[in-house]
């Protein structure tokens, strides 16, 4: 019977039964599941009985009132009709509310809402609204409906562009002031992607010069190719700006890939690889004029990075495999959650583990929030519009910081931020809320301080 709950509403009846034992009852019956509900209750859950003032404590010299101890005392407990019963309408309970699964929940809804005379008795001792409960209960665990299309995806744009940032920090710094050189050799006053191509060759022995040379492209070369081209057409489109059209989407591009792999500086690999990503301006003409192959040169240059494991380059990858798995091109913040739990080294991950949030719970939480898919395996991964914005709001924080790196805890405080985020809709049914997320990570924090 028992297949179908999640962990934590497997966990909710096992303790039911070990506090029949402790109470020396030879069954277990629906009062010692409602004391579990109380023990184990966290998040929305925990929030209703501290309403009432409702206490383990409290609620246990209610039900020793009520139940009596046995003699018998058998190693294997068994469950009693009325028990039985709660169980079989919480299965009624979840097939019409939508979901597969049993969550944590749906127990309480039905305990709650039974009609045993013992638990409206000690429910009604602490003036518990079983009317209110029940509203804000079946809310959560009502199944969302399923659309093909990502729930996140119809969401309007983040207004808040961090371009700027682009300029600041070590990494860029040499990289810009030859680049502004360049171009005033040149007689230009708009910055390209050919300057800031070749100022990057110029850089002198690093690994990512040493990884474009093997390619058949240095400095000179380059060079000489840029003295044969004639016009900055390619450069252009509509209007001139600080960038050109072409070298401004460069480094857009550059700016959202530091952020998907865990930078929090936007590093000249990440311009050498938006580059080649974004596919226009003079600095990619000429590498394709070279018969460089753009998507191998782009692997090279990721390798070194992916070697160092920064954690949110691992999320990023993870959450874009959960996507695939359920048939998705698309990742939202529920896949950002389902990456730092799958990651399972992070501060981050260790406050979710201390939150009793398990990969197999979240998953179906998740499936039940957007549904499977059918889209091609093939087709490149994108993250919707509040994946990115709570993105660019962990890049954010790790640069407050002075963090090179954008740590998973920055990501999931960042997700906390976003309350209408599926991640948090996840989280909220999952029985957990952002101040005990915020909490754990601020004493995970500390501890390592100290």
């Amino acid at each position: 019977m028992l297949e179908r709950f999640t962990e934590r509403a497997v966990n909710v009846v096992y303790e039911a039964q070990n506090l029949a034992k402790t109470m020396g009852c030879d069954e277990v019956m629906p009062e010692h599941l409602l004391l579990a509900l109380i023990k184990e209750a966290k998040g929305v859950s925990l929030k209703l009985f501290r309403m009432y003032n409702v206490t383990f404590e409290a609620a246990l010299d209610e039900v020793n009132k009520c139940i009596k101890s046995s003699s018998k005392q058998p190693d294997n407990i068994p469950f009693s009709h009325s028990f039985k019963d709660i169980l079989k309408h919480t299965l009624d309970l979840a097939a019409k509310s939508g979901n597969s699964n049993i969550l944590f929940e749906h127990i309480f809804l039905t305990v709650i809402t039974d009609k045993n005379t013992n638990i409206q008795n000690i429910l009604n001792k602490f003036n518990f609204d079983v009317y209110n409960s029940k509203d804000i209960l079946t809310k959560l665990v009502q199944k969302k409906i399923k659309r093909l299309e990502h729930p996140e995806s119809e969401e309007e744009d983040d207004k808040n562009n961090s371009f700027e940032s682009v300029y600041e920090g070590e990494a860029l710094s040499d990289v810009f002031d030859r680049a502004v050189s360049k171009l005033s050799a040149a007689g230009y006053e708009i910055l390209g992607t050919e300057q800031i191509m070749a100022s990057i060759l110029e850089s002198g022995n690093t690994e990512l010069v040493n990884t474009i040379r093997k390619y058949g492209l240095d400095s000179e070369i380059f060079e000489k190719k840029l003295a044969e081209q004639s016009s900055r057409s390619s450069e252009y489109a509509d209007k001139k700006i600080i960038f050109t059209p072409n070298a401004f989407l460069v480094m857009n591009s550059a700016l959202q890939m530091a952020k998907e792999l865990g930078s929090s500086v936007i590093t000249p690999e990440h311009i050498v690889m938006s580059i080649l990503k974004v596919k226009r301006g003079l600095a990619y003409d000429i590498i394709k004029s070279l018969g460089i192959n753009g998507e191998r040169m782009s692997e090279d240059i990721l390798r070194p990075i992916e070697k160092q494991m920064p954690e949110t380059l691992t999320i990023m990858k993870l959450a874009k495999e959960e996507a695939r798995r359920i048939g998705r091109n698309v990742v939202g913040t529920e896949m950002f959650l389902l990456g730092i739990i799958a990651e399972g080294t992070s501060i981050a991950f260790e406050v979710l583990n201390d939150l009793e949030i398990t990969m197999k719970d979240a998953r179906l939480v998740v499936e039940n929030l957007v549904g499977y898919g059918n889209e091609y395996f093939d087709k490149e991964i994108t993250f919707t519009k509040r994946a990115k914005k709570v993105l660019e709001k962990a890049w954010l924080s790790a640069k407050k910081s002075n963090k090179q790196k954008i740590e998973a805890a920055d990501l999931l405080l960042a997700i906390t931020e976003e309350p209408d985020s599926l991640a948090m809709k996840a989280l909220d049914q999952l029985g957990v809320d952002a101040v005990e997320i915020k909490h754990g990570i601020q004493a995970r924090n500390k501890n390592m301080s100290n």
